[in-house]
């Protein structure tokens, strides 16, 4: 790999001599894969079962782990949002952040999803969480994430951050700040993208930027509040001296601990995480911002309630809120989001179309097949799942019929409607194979 004259010298001057020849050599070798199983699906022992490609550990996130296959996208498991392919190094920063059940948590730069949702896995569906992408593009692809992981408490955002942060001054108790950044840590993972916009002047502008989303994410944070900020990127502009301004220009953070991966010395790419803590109150949490309370029409909710007793074996949604005929299962303390440009709030049930209710894909992905009546498993041998997942009608002469959860052993992938032993394939087409 031809490495920018320039990084060479940069990181001779950052490394001691002893490393340089160390940290050079991993450019010709192959980078690290990794998956991080999700938690909110099942247990790990039961996860871990079912996916051989799984190697050792990631020692810094306790579901992380290496792996040499090639393509685990395209595993019916992946479909079904039991793991997450990601980069063994990103998985660093989300820990450090500890966040719990039942906080507010923003992770303000978030496509494609990696680290947010590793945030919500250890959430447990408690509290709220905002996973926000100022690209309205990209932001769609995170909302599919989080969609697939069957995460039930996240509101998915696109917005930037200067408007994010007068609407919620001090609202939250964690921020992630993942910020853009010149990715020299991705020069093995991305080589022909990371080398192709790298240079001196994209490190000074990815630094200015950084510090002004640092600002922003600064104002949302509550007193006693802690953030992380994070980048793939060696540059000490935007790591050490980034942390190092930003202390001097607020006086009410301080500094818990920072670290740095270098791919010579761990396996993984590069990564650089800074954990801080907000010591002291610089301002009061807007009161204006209101909670969005759950609202339906009776008509909604009626036809709603009908598939809800035909699909569930008790009672699935508790804060049913409707949109433009769209019902959803609103979050405890959902907020209301008028003036923001709002994705995804919480779980998208389904709509009412000639007074009745016809279920999303969403809501397949966000229950257990123990929770439906009627479900159609699986196994991935079978090969009626291949057809499902191509978006064809399969036959199975045991289904009642009605809707149906069509999962892979026992882990839901979609939804299925069902006719005297025909099963109406209702699986998106754009997530379709071909």
């Amino acid at each position: 790999m031809q490495l920018p004259e320039k990084f060479i010298l940069n990181m001779q001057k950052q490394l001691p001599e002893n490393e340089w020849e160390a940290f050079f050599a991993v450019y010709e070798n192959p980078p690290y894969k990794g998956v991080r199983l999700n938690p909110l699906k099942g247990t790990m022992s039961a996860l871990k079962a079912l996916l051989p490609f799984l190697g050792r550990p990631v020692e810094w996130e306790e579901n992380g782990f290496y792996t040499e296959a090639e393509k685990v996208g395209s595993s019916p498991f992946h479909a079904a949002g039991l793991f997450y392919s990601q980069e063994p190094s990103a998985m660093c920063a989300a820990p450090l952040l500890d966040v719990q059940p039942g906080e507010r948590v923003l992770d303000l730069c978030s496509a494609p999803g990696g680290k947010g949702t590793q945030l919500a896995c250890r959430m447990q569906g408690e509290g709220l969480i905002v996973l926000n992408e100022p690209v309205l593009a990209r932001a769609k692809i995170l909302s599919q994430n989080v969609e697939r992981m069957g995460i039930k408490n996240a509101v998915v955002t696109s917005e930037l951050p200067e408007n994010l942060s007068t609407k919620f001054a001090g609202y939250f108790d964690k921020i992630l700040v993942d910020a853009p950044c010149s990715g020299e840590g991705m020069f093995r993972k991305n080589a022909e993208e990371a080398l192709g916009e790298w240079s001196e002047e994209n490190v000074a502008l990815c630094t200015e930027r950084q510090k002004r989303i640092l600002n922003e994410a600064t104002k949302m944070l509550r007193e006693g509040g802690r953030l992380v900020y994070s980048t793939c990127t060696f540059a000490p502009s935007e790591d050490e001296g980034q942390v190092c301004d930003y202390l001097h220009a607020h006086p009410e953070m301080r500094l818990v601990k920072q670290e740095k991966l270098y791919p010579h010395k761990v396996e993984g790419e590069g990564h650089f995480a800074a954990l801080l803590e907000k010591v002291q109150k610089t301002g009061e949490w807007d009161t204006r911002l209101k909670e969005m309370k759950p609202w339906c029409s009776r008509e909604s909710e009626r036809a709603y309630r009908e598939f809800e007793k035909s699909f569930f074996h008790q009672k699935f949604a508790h804060r049913l809120y409707e949109a433009n005929g769209i019902l959803y299962e609103l979050p405890e303390g959902a907020f209301d989001w008028k003036g923001i440009q709002v994705l995804r709030v919480g779980i998208r049930l389904g709509e009412v179309k000639n007074g009745r209710f016809e279920p999303s894909h969403s809501l397949a992905l966000c229950v257990k097949k123990e929770e439906c009546k009627n479900a159609l498993d699986l196994s991935e041998t079978d090969a009626r799942l291949e057809k499902y997942l191509r978006g064809e009608t399969v036959e199975d002469g045991e289904i009642a019929n009605g809707w149906c959860v069509v999962c892979v052993h026992g882990y839901p992938l979609g939804l299925g409607k069902a006719v005297n032993g025909t099963v109406k394939n209702h699986y998106p087409k754009g997530l379709r194979k071909n």
